[in-house]
């Protein structure tokens, strides 16, 4: 039998796969968005979208989001075309409820009485919800998200402004792309409708794009001159601009601010290399790097020794046909009028003593509560001056200390800070070095706002420490005084900066500067806490240790801590902290403090107020009051006292004196180790002993033991605090 012929049969082809996912491309193309406000924008964006994906039931595989000068927006990947069919549930009132009840019921679901379920007395909706197309609900998302987007600051434009209800976007809104797939996807808002038309970059392809899907936008978008991938563009700006102060045998001084700006800036960025008249280089560097950066978004740049050279890079937003000749002159011309103006300031500084400047602070109110500027720095100059008297700041001159002090504030009232505010103390150190006054008053005018903030630099000199320490104690204390310290998360004066930076000044240069007590101890406690989270240590140690009051040095007190955790997150510490939980939890349960003295038989110990004990107002021989002394700290234990009952007795006999000789001593470690030699006596305390003793005189010795016990832990911290 001959096999079929295939001859005339075409070979089986599978039909196509019917796609069930697509990628949604979103452009919503404005005038400029300030560089400033577009990352923030692509976190909202993709937030917002994917709140309303959640709100219909879908879910994309992944949300890229973009954002360049001229234009915000996303793509969400492998989106499905359409939700699944869901079925609600509704609970109602109970079958037994008023009219009223089941009307609202009913409105609110759109249902009749009749399509109610009832179930154990109550009456539930059942609601059946079809599935839809995903383009129809992303118009709608869509236009959800425009109107109520999050700009910092935002705009109405054109005939509709009149109205308040019209459009607001951070600049015009000009145009929408949406595109699920190849299709559009129908949307309008304020008479701008979606469609797959953009344009690209404003000088070399103004036209319009047809963008076919969200596959092929970024490289149409290329081929017209825009990168859309922020970070591409930041990329851009930083390689060329090291590679152009290389060339030119100079170093970038390296700014990720200034490169996140200049490609927010620009669509398609393009650094080129400037020079300025090296005349300038008269003015304080910092002055020069803040004009080129603040006023022109310049990049500086330094030559081989560290010094600032005179020269910038500049971002261009186009490729220029000369290769940028043009632009970089205009540029010059630019940073050349504004360095001028500098200069002028900075020599009209010059012409005038700080002292004069000084006497000009009484014209400038400090605070409504506090005096004048000129009042905080007479108090800020006496204390500086103490601290380097009373030897706080080791090695520091009281004169230097003084001088600075007094010349800190001149120069808020030069040209050079009016015109560039962050600039005040460093104008002043430069103002007073050119003055000729010394290196040190120099230096201390120029740091003692420092440290600002925790990755700041920490001054070490003695008199910069000396004046920045007394500038930010007055504040803390003239604020608190006046009773004005930070609430909630309101700080308007900067108060919690300044007690992290006196932490910090105090803890780098080991100062031994007691803090007053009350509730700038409180206070400062609370940032002392915040400020070694990010070095490791523990919250509950430091109010350990602050719980016992009295402790208002920062570096004994770090020391302690230090040592604290060491101990507790080691075996013996951490079975130790178990042994004295038990014996807290005893003496709370039963309200039980020393002193404690012998009560007639069947009667509690009771504190020794004057009222309960019998022996108050009379005449005690030193022997009886030994007696006394002995029964409550259990120190005189009758013979048949059990062996461990004595052997913690006399463990704590040697502990006591020695951990708190260890503690007086700053050696806090050594008073751990007294303590851990506590750890096995009061284990087998508990495990051998009855405190709860049905002879009343045993069990208050015993209790006073416990007390005791906890005592002698509390020399160190208190336990009751500490975590685990």
């Amino acid at each position: 039998m001959n096999a079929p012929s295939t001859r005339d049969h075409a070979p089986f082809e599978a039909p196509p796969a019917v796609a069930t996912t697509a990628d949604f491309l979103l452009e919503l193309r404005s005038e400029e968005i300030p560089a400033r406000m577009q990352a923030k924008a692509r976190n909202d964006l993709a937030r917002l979208f994917a709140e309303e994906l959640a709100r219909a039931g879908l879910e994309a595989g992944a949300i890229e989001t973009f954002a360049t000068p001229r234009r915000l927006g996303l793509i969400a990947r492998d989106l499905p075309l359409a939700t699944a069919a869901v079925s609600e549930e509704l609970k109602g009132p109970r079958a037994s409820a008023p009219p009223q009840a089941l009307e609202g019921f009913l409105r609110k679901t759109g249902l009749t009485a009749d399509q109610l379920v009832e179930r154990d007395g109550v009456l539930f909706a059942v609601i059946d919800r079809p599935g839809q197309s995903t383009a129809a609900v992303l118009g709608p998302a869509i236009e959800r998200i425009v109107r109520a987007f999050p700009w910092p600051k935002s705009m109405r434009w054109g005939a509709a402004s009149a109205s308040t209800a019209s459009l607001r976007w951070v600049r015009p809104l000009q145009g929408i792309v949406a595109l699920l797939g190849e299709e559009i996807v129908p949307v309008a808002i304020d008479g701008i409708e979606a469609g797959a038309a953009t344009t690209g970059h404003r000088f070399h392809h103004p036209g319009q794009i047809t963008i076919g899907s969200a596959t092929d936008y970024a490289v149409k978008m290329r081929a017209a001159h825009v990168i859309v991938d922020p970070d591409e563009r930041a990329a851009i700006v930083r390689d060329r601009a090291q590679a152009l102060a290389l060339e030119a045998g100079l170093t970038l001084v390296e700014d990720e601010g200034l490169v996140a700006e200049n490609a927010g800036l620009t669509e398609w960025p393009v650094p080129l290399l400037g020079r300025f008249d090296a005349d300038y280089l008269d003015v304080p560097p910092e002055v020069i790097q803040l004009t080129a950066r603040t006023n022109q978004k310049y990049f500086v740049l330094k030559d081989e020794s560290g010094a600032l050279a005179p020269a910038f890079i500049c971002t261009a937003n186009i490729e220029a046909a000369d290769g940028g000749a043009a632009i970089v002159a205009g540029n010059q011309r630019v940073l050349a009028a504004r360095l001028s103006d500098a200069r002028f300031f900075w020599e009209q500084d010059l012409k005038v003593p700080l002292d004069e400047q000084a006497a000009k602070l009484r014209d400038i109110v400090f605070h409504e509560k506090l005096g004048t500027v000129a009042d905080k720095v007479a108090r800020v100059a006496d204390l500086a001056e103490w601290l380097a008297i009373e030897a706080v700041v080791p090695n520091c001159d009281p004169d230097h200390a003084r001088r600075a002090a007094e010349l800190a504030k001149a120069d808020l009232v030069t040209g050079m800070v009016g015109e560039f505010p962050e600039l005040q103390g460093l104008i002043g150190g430069y103002l007073a070095e050119a003055q000729g006054e010394p290196k040190a008053v120099a230096h201390a005018i120029r740091d003692h706002y420092k440290p600002v903030g925790q990755g700041d630099d920490v001054p070490t000199a003695p008199v910069t420490v000396a004046v920045a320490l007394a500038d930010k104690l007055d504040t803390l204390r003239m604020f608190f005084d006046a009773g004005m310290p930070p609430t909630g998360s309101k700080d308007p004066f900067a108060l919690r900066r300044a007690a992290l930076g006196v932490i910090q000044l105090v803890t780098a240069n080991g100062l031994r500067l007691p803090i007053a007590s009350g509730d700038l101890l409180d206070f400062f406690a609370d940032r002392l806490k915040v400020q070694q989270r990010e070095a490791g240590v523990r919250h509950d140690l430091i109010d350990a240790v602050f719980a016992l009051g009295g402790e208002d040095d920062i570096v004994r007190l770090l020391a302690r801590v230090a040592a604290l955790q060491a101990f507790v997150e080691g075996g013996e510490g951490g079975n130790l902290l178990a042994g004295y939980k038990r014996a807290a939890n005893i003496l709370k349960k039963e309200n039980w403090d020393l002193p404690r003295v012998m009560a007639s038989p069947g009667e509690q110990g009771m504190p020794q107020t004057g009222e309960e004990d019998p022996l108050v107002g009379v005449d005690q021989s030193p022997e009886l009051a030994a007696a006394i002394a002995g029964q409550a700290l259990g120190s005189d234990l009758p013979m048949d006292a059990p062996a461990e009952e004595r052997a913690l007795v006399m463990v704590l006999d040697e502990v006591e004196p020695r951990a708190g000789k260890a503690v007086e001593d700053e050696d806090f470690g050594g008073a751990m180790a007294a303590l851990a030699s506590l750890r096995a006596p009061i284990d087998a305390f508990f495990d051998k002993v009855t405190v709860n003793d049905s002879d009343s005189a045993v069990r208050r010795r015993r209790l006073n033991l416990l007390a005791r016990f906890r005592n002698a832990v509390h020399t160190v911290a208190d336990f009751s605090k500490i975590e685990g």
